[in-house]
């Protein structure tokens, strides 16, 4: 039998008390970050059914909700091998930890004045590979651009963290070629 060490239970009380109780985002991101690497250094917290691909899923990805609460938004991220995500935004705060494998993420900053809705000019700021272990902060409007690619054979299974429900969040993709910006939303998850 299995002892899990941090719950997801555990996780999801820490920062529902924390995201109650600190306003500020960088110290939100300061006492978080410790927690979510500890539970990603747990992956037997994550159940099993949600570090899979899931039978429909899309590009090669497949998202599970685990929890959405005021202020708090809890999914695993399940990344099949040669996945992609095109450059996209958040608009939101968040953290994103994994639990095995890696992504290379790869991050942009806009250079343009924002004067259209449907024009952005990026300019690439630098690419990391997030290995097993490890957590990625988003910033919002600061530094939350960001292309996501699993190079490997492998799945890379993620938790995602966010300061709100992604499902109907208006977001941006953004085209680097063209400088087009897509407005989309994110439907639901694979488990509802």
């Amino acid at each position: 039998m299995t002892t899990v060490r941090y719950s997801l239970d555990d996780f999801i009380q820490e920062m529902t008390a924390l995201v109650a109780a600190e306003p500020d985002q960088a110290r939100r991101f300061d006492r978080g970050a410790p927690l979510i690497e500890r539970l990603v250094r747990s992956p037997e917290a994550i159940p099993t059914q949600f570090r899979s691909l899931g039978p429909a899923s899309t590009r090669n990805a497949t998202s599970y909700i685990l929890h959405r609460g005021p202020g708090l938004s809890v999914s695993a991220v399940v990344w099949g091998p040669g996945a992609h995500a095109a450059p996209h935004d958040h608009h939101t705060w968040g953290m994103i930890g994994v639990i095995g494998n890696g992504i290379q993420e790869t991050r942009y900053r806009r250079v343009d004045d924002r004067a259209r809705p449907d024009y952005a000019e990026l300019v690439q700021d630098r690419i990391n590979v997030v290995r097993a272990g490890e957590v990625s902060l988003l910033i919002p409007d600061v530094d939350e651009i960001h292309a996501m690619d699993n190079t490997t054979d492998q799945p890379t299974i993620e938790v995602h963290v966010y300061g709100t429900d992604l499902v109907g969040l208006d977001r941006c993709r953004f085209n680097l070629e063209t400088g087009t910006v897509q407005h989309w939303t994110t439907r639901g998850y694979a488990n509802c």
